[in-house]
Parts: structure tokens; sequence; C-alpha cells
């Protein structure tokens, strides 16, 4: 017969369980993500007729805003691991909507977007402008104002670890 590892042994199984699914309700995590699905498939949707989501919109337009960067330099300036960068990056390579070479230093890449990028970058602004005015529109502009703030706050006490 299988034992239980509790994590709190003092508290019965249905006690503990019971406290978590209470708890768990408050969790800043989980409810973080649970709004950035929601806004991300709003924002997908939007993107579909220049056939792209709104990860990578987003990262085009980063590229496009932030100028030719380092992979190192974009990803501290996004909050996203190396890793998954150069992998949500090489889809946008291929499309012909960003270019990816060596460096100054030959272990940095460089990114930067390219003409094509920059006319998928403009047929999506207006894209973007719309899905922008439906979440102002439902929240209110101060709301949205305060939120952004907010979410700044957040990465910060994150990252201070």
């Amino acid at each position: 017969m299988r034992h239980a590892i509790s994590v709190f042994p003092m508290m019965n199984r249905t006690t503990t369980l019971n406290q978590f699914m209470n708890e768990g309700q408050l969790c800043t995590c989980a409810n973080l993500r649970k709004a950035v699905r929601a806004v991300s498939q709003l924002y997908d949707d939007a993107f579909r007729p220049i056939g792209l989501r709104a990860t990578q919109f987003g990262l085009l337009g980063a590229t496009g805003m932030l100028g030719p960067l380092t992979i190192n330099r974009i990803a501290e300036a996004i909050v996203m691991d190396r890793t998954t960068l150069t992998r949500n990056l090489r889809p946008l390579e291929k499309q012909g909507l960003l270019r990816i070479r060596s460096g100054k230093d030959r272990r940095e890449r460089e990114v930067s977007i390219t003409r094509r990028g920059q006319v998928v970058l403009a047929k999506g602004y207006p894209l973007w402008k719309k899905a922008q005015g439906k979440v102002i529109k439902g929240l209110g502009q101060e709301r949205v104002s305060r939120l952004l703030k907010d979410l700044s706050a957040v990465v910060a006490v994150a990252q201070q670890g």
C-alpha cells in the first residue's frame, strides 16, 4: 500500500486540499497566466489576417522599435530566456521578417527587422490598435494605465528574486 507524503504533516489530506483550493484562487502566478492566455487569444485573433500570433507580432515590434540588437539584449528587454527567444525568432527569420547575423563578437547574434518585416508590422499596426481599443473600451483608459504600471511593478518584484 502506498502512503502519500504530505507537505503539511500536521494536517490531514482533505484539509490540505481544501486549503490549497481556497488559497490557489489567490495565486498570483495562476491568475496572471490565466489573464495572459485570455488576452493572447484576443490578440492572436486580431493578427490572424497577417499570419502572426501575438507573441510573434510583439517580437517583430520590439525588434523594429529597439533596432538591431543582440539576442541577449532583446531577451533582457522583453524578459525572456535566450533559448526561448531564439526558438521564437526562427519562424520570423524563415518568413523573411527578421534577419539574424553574427554580431561584433562572433558568439553574439544580432537581430534586425527586414523591409518585409516593416511592411508586415505596418499592416499589423491597425489590427493591434483594434485589439488594444477593445481592451481599453472594456476596462477604461485609467484602469489600463494603472494595470500597466502594476504589471511593471510585478516584473520588478519577480526579477529581484
